[in-house]
């Protein structure tokens, strides 16, 4: 059972700015636009908004799944299970392009993604924080599910964003949970001077450790990406 939360109080305003500015970079995007790269190996846009559909559709579906018992995750220890696994992780590129492929129209996946964040964000706000909810096989309460969710907007924001240049980034207020995060999974406040953005790549393996930055962390460069 998790010892702490990582969360504040009420962990809805984080998610609702980072559901609405990540809605804000999806809502103009043509289908020209959906053919662009992202950060993400393999995707284009509309495949990275296909995902994004299926994370608000889980976020739907476990705020709407009360648990019984006592937490198995927090806000942090969630990420435990997210690390790097080379075969999950390319079927689940070709998983994610073939039915993202089935919509031949882009507007039509923009607009279901645009109803179903607007949808969680809604039933957010409706949960107490400490409730308890289970998703993915574990327990955890509402808030620490509303952190994990806003870690998962403001990184794949930057994974937008990488063939948008247009596009704004992440809000500060998303990639300060993001920060908040990765901290807790390193065990410690971040020793070297990172941006909130420059530590969210980094530390999600968007973007290699440099030699200066390896020598900087020390034994920790290591335990990079904290997870992906």
């Amino acid at each position: 059972m998790p010892e702490h939360s990582h969360v504040p109080s009420d962990p809805v305003p984080a998610l609702r700015t980072a559901y609405e500015a990540l809605a804000a970079v999806v809502d103009p995007l043509g289908d020209e636009e959906s053919w662009q790269p992202t950060g993400c190996t393999g995707w284009a846009v509309r495949d990275l908004v296909f995902h994004l559909v299926a994370d608000a559709r889980r976020a739907l579906v476990a705020l709407h799944t009360p648990a019984s018992g006592q937490p198995d995750r927090d806000a942090v220890t969630y990420w435990q299970d997210w690390r790097p696994h080379p075969g999950g992780a390319a079927n689940g590129r070709r998983y994610n392009r073939v039915a993202a492929s089935m919509f031949l129209d882009f507007a039509q996946l923009r607009e279901l993604y645009l109803e179903t964040a607007a949808a969680t964000v809604h039933a957010a706000a409706a949960v107490r924080p400490d409730a308890l909810v289970a998703t993915q096989g574990h327990v955890l309460t509402a808030g620490d599910l509303m952190s994990t969710l806003t870690v998962e907007a403001a990184v794949h924001q930057l994974d937008l964003v990488v063939g948008l240049p247009t596009a704004p980034g992440p809000p500060p207020a998303a990639l300060a949970v993001v920060r908040t995060t990765l901290d807790g999974l390193l065990g410690r406040p971040l020793p070297v001077d990172w941006s909130d953005e420059h530590y969210a790549r980094a530390g999600t393996g968007r973007l290699p450790l440099t030699e200066p930055e390896r020598r900087s962390l020390g034994p920790d460069a290591d335990r990079f990406p904290l997870f992906c």
